[in-house]
């Protein structure tokens, strides 16, 4: 442990000694000359040395002065330096996006290397809510939501429009509606109820079937558990496209038969006002990756049924 001196009295000498005086020492520190006197005879009581030799209008470093002077004064030129420097150094720029969890766990997370790659320099978080934020709080840059709106307030510009349909891994060989009856029904909570959210009741209207009896069916609180579930092969669930579009080209799900039903819009939110150019860059990413979306299902074609309008999710 360093058995040192208080600061105080370092710098107080530090300051006599660059200046030849203690008055102009105790101006520089905005203190009195007698502090400085004080300190300085502390750090002499402290050493036992003698550091001055007082004369009339001036003092003179002595021999272990003059040693002690240029360790002290690199030494604060060294700390001054360094708060410079940290006082100079830029935040990292940083976007926050929030978006459902769902949403963010499937769609956004698997993009944001692209993102590091385009932006290294701009930190990326992601805020994952099923509840609406308040993008005026400034702690939000960006959202994402899936609804209809309006939004008041906000700018909204479409992403997206989700579809849903059967989807299962191919190692359960369900080919057709008739293989429903044979596999577990997975569902999922809306965290919005509404009557025509896409479920599996409304799937089999569309489809003009009389809903089976499955063995079994699983339920799930959130939308990520019954995608997982559908991939581990522990049935067929209806779920959005756009959320299981890694899983479709991967072949880990498959959809092996229609209807695809559509459901709602996702938007991206931003406040009604100009962006500043780390936000305008998020949004180019989101608009980017949304472009190669509809690229990729302009050349998949599917016979879609169309459900009612709804409120957001």
């Amino acid at each position: 442990m360093r058995k040192l001196p208080p600061l105080s009295a370092l710098r107080a000498f530090e300051a006599a000694a660059r200046c030849g005086s203690f008055k102009q020492a105790a101006i520089d520190l905005a203190v009195t000359p007698t502090a400085i006197s004080h300190q300085i005879r502390s750090l002499e009581d402290h050493t036992g040395l003698v550091l001055f030799e007082r004369r009339t209008r001036q003092v003179i470093l002595t021999e272990a002065g003059q040693l002690l002077y240029p360790v002290l004064r690199e030494g604060f030129d060294s700390f001054a330096a360094a708060l410079e420097r940290l006082r100079n150094t830029k935040r990292r720029a940083n976007v926050t996006i929030s978006a459902t969890t769902a949403f963010t766990a499937k769609w956004l997370v698997p993009k944001v290397t692209r993102f590091q790659a385009l932006h290294p320099d701009i930190d990326l978080q992601l805020h994952a809510s099923d509840a609406a934020v308040d993008l005026g709080s400034n702690a939000i840059d960006l959202a994402i939501r899936y609804g209809r709106g309006p939004y008041p307030g906000l700018r909204a510009e479409v992403m997206l429009t989700d579809r849903f349909a059967p989807v299962v891994n191919p190692g359960l060989g369900v080919r057709g509606p008739d293989d429903l009856d044979r596999v577990p029904l997975i569902h999922f909570e809306w965290h919005r109820p509404d009557p025509v959210n896409p479920t599996w009741a409304g799937w089999f209207r569309a489809a003009g079937q009389i809903a089976s009896e499955p063995k079994s069916q699983l339920r799930f609180t959130d939308e990520s558990h019954a995608i997982q579930a559908a991939v581990a092969g522990q049935g067929v669930a209806l779920l959005s496209l756009s959320l299981v579009e890694d899983e479709l080209a991967a072949g880990r799900l498959v959809q092996p038969f229609g209807p695809v039903i559509e459901g709602l819009t996702y938007h991206m939110l931003t406040m009604d006002r100009p962006m500043n150019p780390v936000v305008t860059a998020a949004a180019n990413w989101l608009r980017a990756e949304i472009a190669a979306v509809r690229s990729t299902a302009l050349k998949k074609p599917d016979r879609i049924r169309r459900s009612p309008p709804s409120r957001a999710r």
